[in-house]
């Protein structure tokens, strides 16, 4: 058994803040308005808490930026133009049915531009 400090027993738990945050601020609002607000918070990385006492007492909100660079952008819209020809390409072939000169061609085509992808994408790499 764990003996009492001196000064008073020790009941252990959690340390107390050193500022704490008991005094309540009542908030009317709507559903749309409340859920605007949760998704802006969540948004944001912090509670609805949080961020309204940000909000309130700076004025404005730091909000993370998550931007793809371009070329990722670009290669993402390629790489789904050369999946849906794919998909078109078996499903013309699981249908028996034969590939016409100009579609060997704009097969053959992208197989060079997804060479060519494959290529930019390990020299973005390096």
């Amino acid at each position: 058994m764990e003996t009492a400090k001196i000064n008073g027993s020790s009941k252990g738990g959690r340390p107390k803040k050193v500022i704490r945050k008991d005094r309540i601020l009542a908030l009317k609002c709507s559903a749309t308005e409340k859920f605007i607000i949760a998704a802006k918070a969540k948004k944001s990385g912090l509670t609805v808490s949080e961020y309204l006492r940000v909000a309130a007492i700076s004025g404005k909100i730091d909000m993370p930026k998550k931007a793809l660079p371009p070329e990722v952008l670009q290669l993402a819209g390629t790489l789904n133009h050369l999946a849906a020809n794919l998909n078109q390409i078996a499903k013309k072939r699981n249908s028996s049915e034969q590939l016409d000169a100009i579609e060997r061609a704009g097969l053959e085509l992208q197989s060079k531009e997804l060479k060519l992808i494959a290529i930019n994408i390990k020299n973005y790499l390096r």
